[in-house]
């Protein structure tokens, strides 16, 4: 029989991550791009081999959408928007988790705070990322080709600026907010949409 637990976190609570993040960042600030990715994407292996709660499950395929924003060839991001997909992952290069991933159920349950957290500052670009994907899957069936092999396709860029450029308008529009509709839960569901990712929810 399930059972439903909710809680929220409080400022104080909430402090704790965001300086938790902040010493990652401080510690990770030499690490390369590829070592972040690799970093976050290591994390996704070890939860590819756990049994995890669904709500745990859940916003790690945000991370891996996170991840696969890097390294999509046909999304191939701005400078600037990388970066700041970079600046999100760095918790995750930081060995010095503070709940280890060893531990069972609940090893996961700080990086998934901090998924959320990051879901709440990327939210303009992973609603983008998810309608370029749908758009790319729809888009190549109908081709009859391999969505996986679409990579920077004509047909695929236009798109592609139109949803960039109305990621960029709405994310300078809105420059915050709390969670529940702004964290990307609430108004969106996941895509079943190809990407380069590691691990889906199905």
């Amino acid at each position: 029989m399930p059972l439903s637990i909710s809680f929220e976190l409080s400022d104080r609570d909430l402090a704790h991550f965001t300086k938790a993040m902040e010493t990652a960042r401080a510690s990770a600030g030499n690490k390369s791009a590829d070592e972040i990715i690799n970093a976050a994407a290591g994390l996704l292996k070890g939860a590819n081999i756990a049994d995890l709660p669904d709500f745990i499950a859940q916003r790690l395929d945000r991370l891996d959408a996170m991840i696969a924003m890097l390294r999509d060839e046909g999304w191939h991001l701005p400078e600037e928007d990388k970066q700041r997909v970079l600046s999100a992952l760095v918790y995750f290069a930081d060995p010095a988790d503070v709940i280890p991933d060893s531990v069972p159920v609940l090893g996961y349950f700080d990086d998934a705070i901090a998924i959320e957290m990051c879901v709440k500052d990327l939210k303009h670009e992973l609603d983008a990322y998810d309608e370029f994907c749908e758009f790319r899957q729809g888009e190549a069936e109908r081709r009859g080709i391999d969505p996986a092999k679409a990579g920077r396709a004509d047909w695929l860029e236009a798109r592609r600026d139109e949803l960039v450029d109305r990621m960029h308008r709405r994310r300078n529009r809105e420059l915050g907010g709390g969670y529940g509709d702004s964290s990307g839960y609430a108004r969106r569901g996941y895509t079943q949409a190809y990407r380069p990712g590691m691990l889906r929810v199905r």
